[in-house]
């Protein structure tokens, strides 16, 4: 088998998988090991190197899915209306953990000073660099049959989350995803047709 087809079954392993439970086979260092070589392998505009990333097992994954309960139970004051967003907060805190993903604006800020010409852009390329290591880590986790979905809580949650675990400010909080054994497989997913997707020239 090649290395590429073994890539792109990876690609159609990796999946949005929301029934998860803290019962896994792999290790803490295990998970560790993926989220290092991403950061030293994922690619970065001007090699900035700008991802930056918390990793909470246990008690401190359950804690970070209270803290996002309280802040959205302070925001949301209808019971009956918080209910569903209840019952998905518990699906994540089931899980084993969660990978926290910022990026550095000391860096972003450097390089629009450094190079003023792309000033606009360094913001969209970092926003670009921090999907590709959210990308790498999923599919790598996915290569272990650990599930993984991904979320988006901020900018509701930056500031109790920078204060319970003591994240620099220059740390801006980009995407949460949470991950652990698979108790129940995506379901089918459906394509758009490729001919409205993709046009080849030549």
């Amino acid at each position: 088998m090649s290395n590429l087809h073994t890539l792109q079954q990876l690609a159609e392993i990796r999946r949005s998988i929301y029934a998860l439970s803290n019962q896994m086979s792999v290790s803490k260092e295990e998970i560790v090991k993926v989220v290092e070589h991403a950061i030293l392998h994922t690619p970065s505009s001007f090699n900035s190197q700008s991802t930056r990333i918390v990793i909470l097992f246990g008690s401190d994954h359950e804690k970070l899915w209270q803290i996002t309960e309280d802040t959205l139970r302070g925001i949301v004051n209808d019971d009956e209306k918080f209910a569903s967003t209840q019952q998905k907060l518990e699906g994540f805190k089931a899980g084993a953990g969660t990978i926290l993903f910022f990026e550095a604006q000391s860096v972003v800020k450097g390089l629009q000073e450094n190079f003023s010409l792309y000033a606009d852009k360094f913001p969209v390329w970092s926003e670009h660099t921090s999907g590709m290591h959210q990308y790498v880590i999923w599919t790598a986790l996915a290569s272990l049959g650990i599930g993984a979905n991904l979320q988006h809580y901020n900018p509701v949650i930056d500031a109790q989350v920078a204060k319970t675990w003591n994240i620099d400010t220059d740390w801006q909080l980009i995407a949460q995803m949470v991950f652990g054994h698979v108790e129940q497989p995506a379901g089918d997913k459906s394509f758009e047709p490729i001919e409205k997707r993709l046009k080849v020239f030549g």
